[in-house]
Order: structure tokens, then C-alpha cells, then sequence
């Protein structure tokens, strides 16, 4: 199977991350077939513990939208969310989260909190877990395993 342009954009954004420094993680907002903004994590070089790479995305996305809110836009991420980013997530409004590896420590959609499942959470994205998978999981493991 032939991976997603969008996911391999997403690749593209973690790997320039981990050339930076960065936890190798990238992120693609896309509407009407597009790619609308893009991210990589940035949370070293800016020193700021929330630029993470979904965030930074949702913020270019909604920035050129000019609306706080993305309910016509789909979200690739290279590593399942963390409890901020499946929370900015929701609240944008996202339509669709496309994530690769799962993030069994981290993670808070299909794992951990397993935040859209909860009765509290007002809105849930259709999600579709697994998109190359095993590249993002040697991603992550390699950029770690090379720092020790």
C-alpha cells in the first residue's frame, strides 16, 4: 500500500524536526484536498513546553482560516497525541485525525486517557490510527537511540 502524500508530508516535517533537535514528530492540517498548514515539533527552539507539532499546525491553519474552529480540516500526525494536542484537536474542531505510531506513555486517543472517548469531550474526530506505523515507530526510536 502506497502511504498518503499527506502522512509523507508529515514524515518530511518530523524528520526536518529531528535535523533541528527536536522529538522527531511533524503535522499536516489539510482542507479541501490540500495541505492548509504544516509543523514540526519546536518546543527546544522556542522554549515553549506547547509547540508541539499538532499545535503549531492548528494555530498556522487557523490563523490563515482566520477562525478558531477547522471542522472542514483532517490532521496528520506522524505519533498518536498527547492529552494537549488531542485537546487542541477537539477543540479546533478537527474533522478527521490521521496519526502512525501509537504512543502507549504519551498518547491520550487510543491510549491513556483516550480523551474522545470520555463523556466530557464535546467534540471527537473521526480517527484512523496506524498510518505507517513502523516508520514512525524507527523514527522515534532511532532519534533516541542516538541521543543516548
Amino acid at each position: 500500500m502506497k502511504p498518503s502524500p499527506f502522512m509523507e508530508a508529515a514524515f518530511a516535517e518530523a524528520e526536518a524536526a529531528a535535523r533541528r533537535g527536536e522529538v522527531p514528530i511533524g503535522a499536516i492540517v489539510v482542507a479541501g484536498g490540500e495541505i492548509l498548514a504544516r509543523a514540526g515539533n519546536r518546543t527546544r527552539e522556542l522554549n515553549d513546553p506547547t509547540a508541539h507539532a499538532e499545535v503549531l499546525a492548528i494555530r498556522e491553519a487557523c490563523r490563515l482560516t482566520g477562525s478558531e474552529r477547522l471542522p472542514d480540516a483532517d490532521l496528520y500526525v506522524t505519533l498518536e497525541p498527547c492529552p494537549m494536542c488531542a485537546a487542541a484537536i477537539s477543540f479546533a474542531r478537527i474533522r478527521r485525525l490521521y496519526f502512525g505510531a501509537v504512543d502507549e506513555k504519551g498518547g491520550a486517543v487510543v491510549s491513556g486517557v483516550r480523551l474522545y472517548a470520555q463523556p466530557t469531550c464535546h467534540h471527537a474526530p473521526e480517527t484512523y490510527a496506524g498510518l505507517s506505523e513502523r516508520r514512525a515507530a524507527a523514527l522515534l526510536k532511532s532519534f533516541f537511540r542516538d541521543r543516548r
